[in-house]
């Protein structure tokens, strides 16, 4: 079997003729840069979300910076995010020289502990940036409680979980990264809703807010050559916006897949001691864009991954080096992190992908079955 992390061939061989006809387009127009396609997309993408604004951008790091720099932080002002996290949430944090500051996170959904965060509040503190990791929601009642309560601004990490719902204990029900003042999202081409390249996108509620997160995006300026706030520059190419708007008609498809693997999955390996399938909170929906198991501190993972490789299987850890521990932000941090230490010893995420089919999932737990005997 060519089991694959990600099945972006396969997935692209279903859509071939839509995928090809949408690049061929922009290729007739010549219009590469903030082409027509870059708009409709942006409008599709807006509608599958309920309406709220959408503004395009190069990548999920550039839409994080934006979203930071739109809000109007300075540079001092600290900014708390969960400790298990891919780098790129502090990153944008410490570049526009605001501080980080990091929260441990929820032993069994992965996101941000909520329980931790006011202890962690400051008069520096401005703004909270929860993470939807491995495709679920962060608890986003209790964060904009608590952010109502202290002034804060809430921007979402959303790059991992487009399309997933968080249900409020009232019953609405609002879609990842459209809840906090901005919510963020890459579309990297191994995301759910990935692009052929690098891509992202911010989404803002208020309206005059996502016009300034488009005036940054555009070297600060709404009229040509008049620049009136501080910007940079980061475009949603032409062609990735055509692909992205041919893939957002399979969006809630592709979820659907990649939730009925995750059901195999916890079917095939529910009885395999030393081993946690991924735990959704009650809150969320979840769009696995990882499969991530926990494993007992007494299994040996190394050897684990070595037999799914020798079988032909990949597999990834993410994350396997704690921010705290990572040397561009070990010395501003010496507190342990109880939690994300232990997650980086022991996940493990399995392929998962909307081509998956169950007999690739059976022999890569048939394959972990046999690591145990």
């Amino acid at each position: 079997m060519n089991i694959q992390m990600v099945d972006l061939k396969g997935q692209y061989e279903k859509i071939k003729n839509e995928i090809n006809a949408g690049i061929q387009e922009v290729l007739d127009s010549t219009a590469f840069i903030n082409g027509p396609k870059v708009e409709e997309f942006s409008n599709n993408l807006s509608t599958y979300l309920g309406g709220i604004n959408v503004v395009p951008c190069a990548n999920g790091t550039d839409a994080l910076q934006i979203a930071l720099m739109a809000l109007g932080l300075e540079p001092g002002d600290e900014v708390i995010v969960p400790v298990h996290t891919y780098v790129a949430t502090a990153e944008v944090i410490a570049l526009l020289k605001l501080e980080p500051v990091f929260v441990d996170v929820h032993p069994e959904y992965f996101t941000i502990d909520v329980n931790q965060i006011e202890g962690k509040i400051s008069p520096g503190t401005k703004a909270i940036v929860p993470v939807h990791l491995y495709g679920q929601c962060a608890d986003m009642e209790t964060i904009m409680k608590i952010a109502s309560k202290h002034d804060l601004f809430v921007l979402e990490d959303t790059a991992q979980a487009i399309g997933a719902n968080y249900t409020f204990s009232d019953g609405r029900i609002m879609q990842a990264g459209t809840i906090g003042d901005i919510g963020t999202t890459s579309f990297f081409p191994s995301k759910n809703l990935g692009c052929y390249g690098d891509g992202g996108a911010l989404f803002v509620k208020n309206d005059e807010l996502a016009k300034k997160c488009k005036m940054i995006a555009n070297h600060g300026q709404s009229v040509k050559y008049h620049h009136d706030i501080i910007g940079c520059n980061s475009r949603l190419d032409t062609l990735q916006a055509a692909i992205l708007d041919v893939k957002l008609k399979y969006l809630t498809d592709y979820t659907v897949s990649r939730q009925k693997a995750a059901k195999i999955y916890d079917e095939l390996l529910k009885n395999i001691p030393g081993i946690k399938t991924p735990k959704t909170a009650e809150y969320s929906t979840h769009v696995y864009h990882q499969y991530t198991l926990l494993l007992d501190e007494s299994i040996n993972r190394d050897d684990l991954q070595k037999l799914l490789k020798d079988n032909g299987i990949p597999s990834m850890i993410y994350y396997p080096v704690p921010l705290h521990f990572q040397k561009a932000y070990k010395k501003k941090n010496t507190e342990v992190f109880s939690v994300t230490e232990r997650l980086s010893r022991t996940v493990l995420s399995l392929p998962i992908h909307t081509e998956i089919t169950r007999e690739e999932q059976e022999f890569i737990v048939s394959s972990i079955i046999e690591f145990f005997k």
